[in-house]
């Protein structure tokens, strides 16, 4: 870095010809990266093989085929899961049993579900189902998840922008849009550690959200709690309590919560989770039990066995933590120690979840992105993080350091800042 300025010299308040001097030092770092053969992946936030490992005990569960009440885990019925089990995920979610049901392996296969029922049916305070109205259009807070977006594309339903702030959904904006607006069903919402910026909505957030006044009568808040027990420090950082919220606010059946332990146990074969007020966890059994006789009860029955308490959950989280909280902590300092100062990027620092979310000079991401690429490491396609795959700014670029080893997201986080460095220098030599 000698021939470098000091790194607390932004790159904006250099001379061309010092800036020349910086990108050919870039380029020449890019071209040995190139050289190196790398073959790194940061695009998906999947647990690694030794998160994986550590629920392998399932494997050799249930030891019974009855429940605690006494039901024979292997035959029909039983919509709603295994009582036990919805208890246990009931109090880590804040909520009554009634208030949770226990499926399959994906909430994300219950939130198309919930939104199917409701296109075709209508929910618990429908006027008619959402498919008859003239245009359907949901609020999506961005950056945000690009999974949640792509089933709202499919459905054809119209999606709206607003920013996230430090303490969750700029609550403003959202009760401005849905203030006089019919067409506005809904919105989406990771509370907890968002994905990808990992921000936390607030309880004064969370209530205004829940007690705004909405033109349509059945607006929808899809709380996606996925991340909820994911954290990165020792604190463990409670998620608003929305559906009481809602309840007090006389909303009640507003909130729609989505969890699942696919990132806890095994993220192919876990349990997922849908909650609600109790109308509406019975709404969402009427629908299902028309194509359902019921969930995979014995694989309720071993998780239930498998953790044992909502303590023995948390338990468990404490040794993803373990595993996970080294990965975060390289990206923070590789990207303090490459990029601060400079005055070309920004990003996220978490205390939970499975992303950073990283701002580079805007304009430049697609090009970070390119470069990534051709020197071996794949990051999430530029765009990924808003509707329609357009970040107007082009400049968010989300990090997902789970899957790889250490010695991986250090040589992944090095070729990206590199990519960065030379981005950026093109793009002021421009």
């Amino acid at each position: 870095m000698s021939e470098q300025q000091p790194l607390s010299l932004p790159l904006t308040e250099r001379s061309r010809s010092e800036l020349e001097s910086f990108r050919d030092t870039q380029q020449a770092a890019y071209d040995e990266l190139v050289a190196s053969g790398l073959k790194l992946d940061l695009t998906r936030g999947k647990p690694s093989a030794e998160q994986l490992d550590l629920a392998d005990g399932l494997l050799a569960l249930p030891t019974t085929t009855t429940t605690p009440d006494g039901v024979d885990s292997r035959n029909y019925g039983g919509l709603a899961g295994v009582t036990a089990l919805r208890a246990m995920f009931a109090e880590l979610l804040g909520l009554e049993v009634e208030q949770l049901s226990a499926q399959g392996t994906s909430s994300l296969t219950l939130m198309k579900d919930v939104l199917s029922y409701l296109w075709l049916k209508g929910g618990v305070d429908s006027e008619r189902p959402w498919g008859q109205e003239e245009k359907v259009r949901f609020v999506c807070p961005v950056p945000g998840y690009d999974r949640h977006f792509t089933l709202l594309e499919w459905f054809g339903i119209e999606m709206v922008p607003v920013p996230m702030t430090d303490d969750g959904p700029d609550a403003d904006a959202v009760a401005a849009l849905v203030a006089n607006d019919a067409s506005i069903k809904g919105m989406w919402l990771v509370p907890t550690y968002a994905n990808p910026t990992g921000q936390v909505t607030t309880q004064e957030v969370a209530e205004r959200l829940a007690s705004m006044p909405t033109a349509a009568p059945d607006f929808k808040i899809f709380w996606d709690n996925a991340y909820a027990l994911h954290h990165l420090t020792p604190e463990e950082t409670k998620s608003a309590d929305i559906v009481s919220l809602a309840a007090v606010s006389g909303h009640p059946h507003r909130p729609v919560l989505f969890a699942s332990t696919s990132k806890i146990t095994y993220a192919g074969a876990g349990v997922a989770f849908v909650g609600g007020s109790r109308e509406t966890v019975t709404w969402f059994h009427d629908n299902l039990g028309l194509g359902s006789i019921g969930p995979d009860k014995v694989n309720h029955l071993r998780h239930l066995e498998f953790f044992g308490t909502p303590q023995g959950v948390r338990d468990h989280m404490d040794k993803h933590r373990a595993l996970l909280a080294p990965k975060f902590a390289e990206v923070e300092r590789i990207l303090t120690e490459q990029l601060g100062g400079l005055g070309i990027a920004t990003w996220t620092h978490p205390r939970g979840g499975y992303f950073v979310s990283l701002d580079v000079l805007p304009g430049t991401a697609s090009r970070v992105i390119e470069l990534a690429k051709g020197a071996g490491v794949a990051l999430t396609p530029a765009g990924s993080a808003f509707p329609y795959r357009d970040d107007p700014d082009n400049t968010n670029i989300r990090l997902a350091p789970s899957f790889p080893v250490l010695s991986e997201v250090t040589g992944a986080m090095e070729a990206v800042t590199t990519c960065v460095l030379l981005a950026a220098a093109e793009q002021l030599l421009a």
